[in-house]
């Protein structure tokens, strides 16, 4: 409630209090007058009054009462909606300031001052786009606040709201003007000063992640299932979790990264029935099946077509779950063997992850339909217990346990997750995997909100990708129709790498090491970030022509402008030391118009990672990445940093463009190191 607001009211409740004491004394008077006479004229108009002033002061007291309670009620919520605390020192900005949540409180404070009365009111702002007249930032609430007021008949437009917002913003050191256009639109002009400010912090203080809440948070990707090869299927779900992995990390969060494997069920029967025919002496003697695939694909044929073996199989699954030594020995054998060869790949592709397959929670699971049970939340039907998401019965329901009396994807996955929240203690739970199994996440969150299981601060995420595909936008797989091993997919993009490094002449100029060092940051980086610069929920195509491609928003093209940039300072023979040095003397000043351009994209880096924290899209960080690579090229081109005579010789160094060359290093750096991508110095 504003100050003038709460004037009027009290203005209003003193003169209502002066009117009932008024008519009390009144009331008073009459009492003591003297009434033995009946019939006065005089009297009766007296009683009638009396009736009269009783009625109003009722009113009057009931009005009193309404008004101190309606007081009450707002400076209530006034405490509960505490407006935020807003910068007023330049000098307390550190490098992690985020100047889009600066702008949001900003004009959270203007709006609530102009409309007090508007519950939860929008706060819009995004980038003004590429023409300075339009600002760096704009505000674009007053269209919809204008709606909310007419909706509410209050006779308005856009343009006289927007005014009024900018009558009511606080003076801010990141600001400096702010103007109304068009419609209504607020154009928002940052301070240059105060950009100035943050980039020397960054130079000073290095890349920090923005404050946010710290949270335990468990990331479910990758997930192949045990004897059988990774495949071009997983690549999705490995790359895109580790990069959420690495976000999360960043801002200092708790992340759990769980590898779910598939390491239980009735095709252990035929695996361990094949292992124990073809290599009877297992126990003692390591078996050579390196070939997963071969192996289970020979196993299979048999189970297929020999109904002995078959039977001999589903023997072996009885005596596997009932953990009898010798099978459970070589259940563990195929489970090793299996983890070997992912190993590979993850240490490829510098992934970290835990292995927690189904067999992990098999007695959680008999728990959990205990408890199920015991909730009343199990019906049975025909023959299975099921267990819907809502009391309505809406949707698709959990199979808990089957006909047979075994266990399903849904128990183990509700096993899971009452594993993570209870012993975990985790409060965020994401989930990659492709967008077919987004409803079966959807009804898992809603089985174990409607459990107790997950609490209202406890949320599940299910993070879906589409399908790769080949370049002829069919299924990716191999020319016989197969799908393509994920080593093999690796080792192609290591040759194709070579190939494109030698063909621009690069073994000629850097030593054996650093050549293998760039060849593996481009095939691994390239493959990576070709999948990561795509929506996720969209299929892409798998092109080594186009992912090695050193022009355009390419792994390569970034790649090679970060070992440009590194080479400037390099070139003018200017250590780091030196440089911070000059940041001291000097500071850092803004004067081209494209330093300028550049400064605020560079400022950008933390608003840019708090989106892809929330809404866990990659490609927004991808395409911040290229737009800083796009700045810098257009300031490279307009700005000398060295300049040197006829003879080469260095004559003027511009150290405050060396400075902007430094954080667009460190910026560029993070970002590929948050999207898994390893850099090199030379390449």
């Amino acid at each position: 409630m504003t100050d003038m607001n709460e004037k009027r009211l009290e203005e209003r409740t003193t003169r209502a209090e002066k009117e009932a004491r008024a008519i009390e004394e009144e009331l008073e008077k009459l009492s003591k007058g003297d009434l033995s006479y009946v019939g006065n004229p005089e009297l009766d108009k007296l009683l009638t009054e009396n009736e009269k002033l009783k009625h109003r002061l009722a009113i009057l007291e009931n009005a009193i009462k309404v008004e101190t309670e309606s007081s009450a009620a707002i400076k209530k919520e006034a405490k509960k909606r505490t407006l935020p605390m807003l910068v007023t020192d330049t000098k307390s900005v550190e490098s992690n300031f985020c100047i889009l949540e600066e702008l949001k409180n900003l004009f959270e404070v203007a709006i609530t001052n102009a409309y007090p009365d508007l519950e939860n009111p929008p706060i819009a702002l995004t980038l003004s786009g590429n023409n300075p007249k339009f600002g760096d930032y704009q505000c674009n609430s007053a269209m919809a606040i204008a709606q909310l007021l007419k909706a509410n008949n209050v006779k308005t437009n856009p343009r006289e709201v927007a005014n009024n917002i900018l009558n009511k913003t606080p003076t801010s050191p990141i600001v400096q003007r702010i103007e109304v256009a068009g419609a209504g639109f607020l154009n928002i002009h940052l301070n240059k000063e105060f950009v100035e400010h943050v980039l020397s912090s960054i130079l000073k203080s290095g890349i920090q992640p923005p404050a946010v809440k710290k949270e335990k948070v468990i990331v479910d990707f990758s997930s192949p299932n045990i004897a059988k090869e990774m495949h071009v299927g997983h690549l999705r779900s490995t790359i895109i979790g580790d990069s959420i992995c690495r976000v999360l990390e960043f801002l200092n969060n708790d992340v759990v990264r769980l590898n779910h494997l598939g390491d239980w069920g009735t095709q252990f029967g035929m695996l361990i029935a094949h292992l124990q025919d073809k290599y009877p002496d297992f126990k003692t003697k390591s078996p050579p099946i390196s070939d997963l695939q071969a192996f289970y694909k020979e196993s299979k044929k048999r189970f297929d077509e020999d109904e002995e073996f078959k039977k001999r199989a589903y023997s072996c699954v009885v005596q596997l779950q009932s953990h009898q030594p010798d099978y459970i020995a070589a259940w563990k054998l195929i489970c090793e063997v299996s983890r070997q060869e992912f190993q590979k790949i993850y240490d490829r592709l510098d992934i970290k992850i835990i292995d927690r397959g189904e067999s992990f929670y098999q007695d959680r699971m008999d728990a959990v339909v205990q408890f199920l049970k015991g909730k009343g939340f199990l019906e049975e039907d025909e023959g299975r217990l099921i267990m819907w998401g809502s009391e309505k019965r809406e949707g698709i329901p959990l199979t808990v346990v089957k006909s047979d009396g075994g266990y399903t994807y849904d128990t183990s996955d509700m096993a899971a997750i009452k594993h993570r929240v209870d012993e975990e203690k985790a409060n965020r739970f994401i989930y990659v995997t492709d967008v077919g199994q987004y409803t079966h996440f959807m009804t898992i969150d809603a089985c174990a909100r409607r459990a107790g299981i997950l609490k209202d601060d406890q949320r599940v995420e299910h993070v879906g990708f589409g399908v790769v595909l080949g370049e002829d936008k069919k299924k990716f797989k191999t020319r016989s129709g197969d799908t393509i091993k994920l080593i093999e997919l690796l080792d192609e993009g290591l040759k194709r790498s070579l190939d494109k490094l030698v063909e621009k002449g690069r073994d000629k100029v850097l030593s054996s090491e650093e050549l293998k060092r760039a060849q593996e940051a481009v095939a691994y980086g390239c493959i990576k970030y070709a999948d990561l610069s795509h929506n996720r929920i969209n299929d892409y195509i798998f092109s080594f022509d186009k992912m090695l491609d050193d022009k355009g928003n390419t792994a390569v093209y970034l790649l090679y402008a970060l070992t440009r940039i590194r080479s400037i300072a390099r070139n003018a023979q200017i250590s780091l030391d030196s440089l911070l040095a000059e940041v001291d003397r000097i500071g850092l000043k803004l004067t081209h118009e494209s330093e300028w351009k550049l400064g605020k994209t560079l400022l950008r880096f933390p608003e840019v990672i708090l989106k892809v924290s929330g809404d866990l899209y990659l490609h927004s960080l991808c395409e911040y990445l290229y737009e800083i690579s796009s700045a810098f090229t257009e300031f490279y081109d307009k700005c000398f940093c060295i300049e040197k005579d006829k003879e080469g010789k260095i004559v003027k160094i511009i150290y405050e463009r060396l400075m902007l060359c430094e954080i667009t290093a460190r910026v560029m750096e993070k970002s590929l190191e948050i999207l898994g991508i390893k850099t090199v110095s030379k390449m």
